[in-house]
């Protein structure tokens, strides 16, 4: 199942520095999954960029079975779409926070 979670269009300013004069939309999703050995839900995150030039331009991309913790999936889409994750970066940013909260987990 997937659940929308927000949307942003990602700021003009930094398109333009880019080079970019164009709009991009980012949505966020939380993607539920139900594991079927322990009846337990898992989430995942999909991330769908528009670009609207001439031709509308879709890129997506997700990642599935990355927590059982309904809290913690809400606080990484949260992150990402502060920090406005296209899809194309949307794995390395994942294994930037589990690496993270992995490091938390060690100093406490």
């Amino acid at each position: 199942m997937k659940n929308f979670f927000g949307s942003i269009f990602i700021n003009r300013d930094k398109l333009s520095e880019a080079g970019i004069n164009y709009p991009i939309k980012v949505e966020y999703y939380k993607i539920t999954d139900e594991e079927k050995r322990e009846n337990k839900l898992i989430y995942g995150i999909q991330v769908i960029k528009t670009e609207y030039r001439e031709k509308i331009g879709v890129e997506q991309n997700k990642m599935e079975h990355l927590t059982n913790d309904e809290n913690e999936i809400n606080q990484i889409l949260g992150l990402i779409k502060e920090n406005e994750v296209t899809p194309i970066g949307l794995e390395d940013v994942i294994i930037e926070i589990k690496k993270y909260k992995h490091l938390q987990k060690i100093k406490n």
